[in-house]
């Protein structure tokens, strides 16, 4: 008879509390990290932070979207997924059916901010409104107030955890129209935008700088501490998922609590996005 899910997942969680199923504990000194890019700039400054002040370790990190970074996780591929959104159940069962125990870190929180041309006119959006935006209902800027001209949907691709976010936050099963135009990254959104006066987009908190307008939502603009205090409407926490709870001491125990030590908050909050805790 096969060994049902839950009795594996009952093994590996054992087995992760005696710290014999972690993963890579870092002795070879290297760490490998593959997963989304909205958490990509956060696993970078970390990984320049830690080389800085641990000799001879080598920190890999590839931003190929959350969901392949759940499946190199998955494969043993990598050491640490970093995903923008949760693991979802089919992949958590399909992680333990290979003996993989994810475990998730929360290294920050972000917010969604929805993205236009610094001179477009429309300052404030609903939900309602920027999910009739993304199906299509609403076409035009002046049907929000702005100039007549068409509005350029811009989305992120459909591996992207920052597109399964905005679709359970903002579209709530409504599919996006057929007109939108997909991107592989925020950094592709973000200057989509910039460079097209009537488009729209939505990117992680810290890839909205100046380059493009923020936009409120539900009349709250997002920031530290509208995001901290969960009163934006499209917050959500990020992740570094492990397989198991890494052996205390290991690098890779080290990388994924960096976010807890000061350096790791301040590191957090001059890239734009919110510290779990200060």
């Amino acid at each position: 008879m096969k060994t049902s899910i839950l009795k594996k997942i009952a093994i590996a969680a054992c087995a992760a509390i005696s710290g014999l199923s972690c993963l890579a504990e870092g002795g070879d000194g290297k760490i490998s990290i593959d997963g989304s890019t909205t958490v990509g700039p956060i696993a970078k400054a970390f990984a320049d932070f830690y080389k800085e002040n641990h000799e001879g370790i080598n920190i890999t990190i590839s931003e190929s979207g959350s969901g392949n970074g759940v499946k190199s996780l998955m494969n043993s591929a990598c050491d640490i997924a970093a995903m923008s959104r949760f693991m979802k159940p089919a992949e958590f069962k399909s992680c333990v059916e290979k003996g993989i125990m994810p475990v998730a870190h929360v290294i920050a929180f972000d917010a969604i901010a929805i993205a236009v041309n610094p001179q477009n006119k429309v300052s404030s959006l609903t939900i309602e409104q920027i999910a009739d935006i993304y199906s299509g209902k609403i076409t035009n800027w002046k049907e929000l107030g702005g100039d007549d001209a068409k509005i350029v949907v811009i989305s992120r691709d459909t591996n992207s955890g920052t597109y399964e976010t905005f679709g359970e936050l903002v579209m709530k099963k409504t599919p996006v129209g057929k007109d939108a135009e997909y991107v592989g990254s925020n950094g592709q959104a973000r200057s989509r935008v910039n460079s097209t006066k009537y488009a729209i987009a939505y990117v992680g908190l810290g890839f909205a700088d100046n380059s493009v307008k923020v936009v409120s939502v539900n009349g709250i603009i997002p920031d530290l501490k509208s995001v901290s205090s969960g009163k934006y409407p499209l917050a959500r926490p990020l992740f570094l998922f492990t397989n198991a709870y890494p052996k205390m001491g290991s690098a890779i125990y080290d990388f994924v609590n960096l976010h807890l030590s000061k350096d790791g908050r301040e590191i957090v909050k001059d890239l734009g996005f919110v510290p779990v805790c200060e």
